[in-house]
């Protein structure tokens, strides 16, 4: 079981019946009255994504996922398709159950797949990826006071904004859960 004191985001519980997964939460603590925890989920099925308001101290059961070492290998119309390192049994999944890892993910990459029983239901990246500048514009100095920045678009088709002195062909280090630029590498 997973109270509301224990809640994280990325964590699966069951909800009436259907697989959960938390993407954000709020403790919400009033004058009067019991504290409340407003949460944001998404159907890891359907990929359906709402908010709702619990007491504090509600307690659900916790989901039964896995995570799996895979290797990305390419996407067609339909599909990703991902092979287990071990046994290189070949998995494909749909694109809603990738949802927005798709922009995060090169081909070779290996990430984790969240699997409940035999079923995907979606795909865990790492803190961060190495991903190459495919087009920006020219960055010139003393543009700005400050830093400034201008958007640049990844090898993945990812479009983040970077610092003026980033150029095209350069390797940046992306941070997965923010979508932000970390540092130049290499």
């Amino acid at each position: 079981m997973i109270s509301t004191g224990e809640l994280k985001k990325g964590a699966t519980i069951e909800l009436d019946g259907k697989l959960m997964t938390i993407l954000e939460y709020n403790h919400i603590k009033t004058g009067r009255g019991s504290a409340q925890c407003k949460i944001k989920f998404r159907d890891a099925r359907s990929g359906a994504i709402f908010e709702q308001t619990f007491q504090a101290g509600t307690k659900w059961p916790r989901a039964r996922v896995e995570t799996r070492e895979m290797q990305y290998l390419y996407s067609d119309d339909q599909f990703f398709y991902f092979m287990n390192t071990e046994n290189y049994e070949q998995i494909p999944v749909t694109k809603d159950r990738v949802g927005d890892a798709n922009l995060y993910l090169k081909e070779n990459d290996n990430c984790q797949l969240v699997m409940y029983g035999d079923e995907v239901i979606g795909v865990e990246l790492p803190s961060s990826v190495e991903l190459v500048v495919t087009q920006t514009d020219p960055g010139f100095k003393g543009d700005t006071a400050t830093g400034g920045s201008k958007p640049a678009t990844m090898e993945t088709g990812l479009v983040i904004s970077v610092p003026l002195f980033v150029e095209e062909g350069q390797k940046l280090k992306i941070n997965t859960d923010l979508g932000s630029y970390i540092e130049r590498v290499g």
